[in-house]
């Protein structure tokens, strides 16, 4: 079950790896999603999730650490890549809390 879960938020993430331009200056509304996202999960953190919510905090911090700094259209859609990825790990571990 743990394998198809994985399997699941790979497919998730492979999908939102693609920015498009124009969702590439959504930096603040896709960073907003994925903290609300995060803390949905850290609500029912277990064991079977931790892992999956450090990770995500970490893509996380990554996004805000890109659009602080950024300079260019890339830079911002790194950003809202990073926020994308956080996103996917964190519903992963909302979905494993319901196993």
């Amino acid at each position: 079950m743990r394998s198809l879960a994985v399997a699941l938020a790979l497919t998730i993430g492979l999908a939102l790896a693609s920015v498009s331009p124009t969702s590439a200056f959504n930096c603040p509304v896709v960073i907003k999603q994925a903290e609300d996202l995060i803390q949905k999960a850290e609500g029912k953190a277990n064991a079977d999730n931790r892992a999956l919510i450090e990770e995500a905090k970490k893509f996380l911090a990554e996004a805000k650490a890109h659009h602080e700094k950024a300079r260019t259209k890339r830079d911002h859609a790194d950003a809202v890549r990073k926020a994308k990825f956080a996103i996917a790990l964190a519903e992963e571990a909302i979905v494993l809390q319901s196993l």
